[in-house]
């Protein structure tokens, strides 16, 4: 069957480009100037053309801090554009795959957040994220994978930024230590969603790797597996304010995910160690 890609500049759609081909899928995927996501007619001249049995949104707007100011391009592309592709998936009768966040909820949970879990986005970019999430149930049939933490070779992240604090002699790091969440090596989502997808999933499913930790947890592997030898010092949210508030514990609970695919997520610390390894 034929997948349709969008946003496929992007680090996540590079990732399935890979995990698709790896199975033999045939996949086009479109970057944002082949296909402005915000552009009714395009989408579906592009949709039609393509006859797609599976659509993948990967276009975002992903500047979270950015938004609190911009929040209606926020929209625009991460909500409004996916009711135009829910449109099109309708035409076709394709499955319509929306890549959503742990944005969507205010972290005041203590427990692993469950798919059904209320949602209520602390910044601009999980509101516009929530209405991608609410305008892709738009499509008769419709695969909403909420993820966590991102990470890849293909674009800016957390394990570079350490990285380049490293190069440039910082010591120590300080770092965010009241923030508990579920890294994500990018490989392994892309894995996930095309399994997920030939699993026949619908509704909304969290995948996100395993184990959770915080951010501190994430630097002080970072520096390990590098063997950099640099300090790595707990600090909280409050001494590096930020415009946009981030949920304190936004833990997923995969359950649904390794109950309909029979697998368990991936490890970060091993999706680290292949990243460290393709970059070095």
């Amino acid at each position: 069957m034929t997948w349709l890609i969008t946003g496929a500049g992007g680090m996540v759609a590079h990732d399935l480009r890979e995990a698709l081909a790896s199975r033999d899928e045939k996949v086009i995927a479109l970057t944002k100037s082949e296909l402005d996501v915000t552009d009714a007619r395009a989408i579906d001249q592009a949709v039609r053309e393509a006859q797609p049995r599976v659509i993948i949104n990967c276009a975002a707007y992903t500047k979270v801090d950015a938004a609190e100011d911009d929040e209606r391009v926020a929209n625009a592309i991460n909500g409004s554009s996916v009711e135009l592709l829910a449109e099109a998936a309708n035409a076709v009768d394709a499955l319509l795959v929306q890549v959503s966040t742990d944005f969507v909820f205010d972290g005041s949970a203590h427990e692993p957040y469950e798919i059904n879990a209320p949602t209520a986005p602390l910044s601009a970019y999980g509101r516009s994220k929530l209405l991608g999430e609410q305008a892709a149930t738009h499509a008769r049939k419709s695969l909403i994978v909420r993820t966590s933490w991102l990470f890849g070779v293909h674009g800016p992240n957390f394990v570079e930024a350490i990285r380049n604090q490293i190069r440039k002699g910082t010591n120590p790091l300080r770092v965010v230590n009241d923030q508990r969440g579920r890294p994500t090596y990018t490989p392994h989502l892309a894995d996930a969603i095309a399994r997920l997808v030939l699993c026949g999933a619908t509704g909304i499913v969290h995948y996100a790797d395993a184990p959770e930790c915080t951010w501190f947890d994430f630097a002080r592997e970072i520096v390990a597996q590098l063997a950099a030898g640099i300090e790595v010092k707990p600090v909280s949210t409050d001494e590096f304010p930020r415009p946009a508030r981030r949920p304190a514990y936004s833990v997923l609970s995969t359950e649904r995910y390794e109950r309909v695919t029979g697998v368990a997520p991936a490890s970060w610390q091993d999706g680290l160690r292949e990243y460290l390894s393709r970059r070095a």
